[in-house]
């Protein structure tokens, strides 16, 4: 059942699939501004913290957030999702095309954020990360720069999501003081843990410059990391039965479930 006739086609579905612990997050940003109105909502006191009965009032309060007051009562509703996440890349410099998908101008925020957080790492650093991730391909071509990083991401699917995911996580933790909440998956949770001090002081960087900017980048940035980070989950490799991720996109069935992978 809806709890509001207000839609966007690039934040709602996502966070309309995502799980209570993914939305979560979300949620804890948005309490953060004291104008947030989610709480007060009949959907929300009665929802028992399931967060998947409103993921439509979180979607509306993330566009609310992003507009002010009088251009919201003029309109109706808050900017729509890309236009925020337009906004966002101003604020980080992140080159961007506002004609290209949402998801071409997500990343090209998130690798704004990758590359200053990688050209702080050492070598060594590099390869332990690429180590964690499983990409022991790359690491027998020799040397490791922040281009080897970039090609990965821009592959997309998992290995994409993991880079995603330590990004995300360190804002979680800069911000909430705890890092995400990744349930039981203890691989997902040392996979977002690991080499946080460079993407650490990257973060401290853009939350002083975001300060400046103004409270509502507050909210609307990690927002739209976390949203981000959703998008590239769901277009990760998972069991259809199981839900877990699947990080070798050659495996046939599902080590958790023995299920067959589509």
């Amino acid at each position: 059942m809806s709890n509001t006739s207000i839609f966007d086609r690039d934040l709602n579905p996502v966070l309309e699939v995502a799980s209570s612990d993914d939305l979560e997050t979300l949620v804890e940003y948005l309490k953060t501004k004291l104008s947030e109105q989610l709480t007060e909502s009949s959907a929300y006191i009665s929802g028992g913290g399931d967060h998947t009965k409103y993921a439509d009032l979180i979607a509306k309060e993330i566009r609310d957030m992003g507009g002010n007051s009088f251009a919201n009562v003029w309109r109706g509703e808050g900017p729509s999702y890309k236009e925020i996440v337009c906004d966002v890349a101003d604020k980080l410099k992140a080159p961007y095309n506002s004609s290209r998908s949402i998801e071409d101008i997500e990343d090209s925020i998130l690798e704004t954020i990758l590359k200053s957080s990688l050209d702080r790492m050492s070598k060594s650093e590099k390869e332990e990360l690429l180590k964690e991730m499983g990409d022991n391909a790359s690491l027998s071509t020799g040397s490791l720069t922040t281009a080897t990083f970039i090609t990965i991401f821009r592959a997309g699917g998992f290995k994409s999501y993991q880079l995603t995911l330590i990004i995300a996580n360190q804002i979680a933790k800069t911000l909430l003081g705890h890092g995400l909440k990744l349930g039981t998956n203890a691989a997902l949770a040392r996979w977002a843990s690991i080499l946080t001090g460079p993407i650490g002081w990257v973060i401290t960087g853009i939350w002083t410059a975001i300060d400046i900017a103004g409270p509502a980048y507050k909210v609307t940035m990690p927002c739209v990391i976390h949203t981000a980070m959703l998008r590239k989950k769901l277009n990760s490799l998972n069991c259809s039965n199981c839900e877990v991720l699947i990080p070798d996109t050659t495996v046939k069935f599902c080590s958790e479930c023995g299920e067959k992978v589509a």
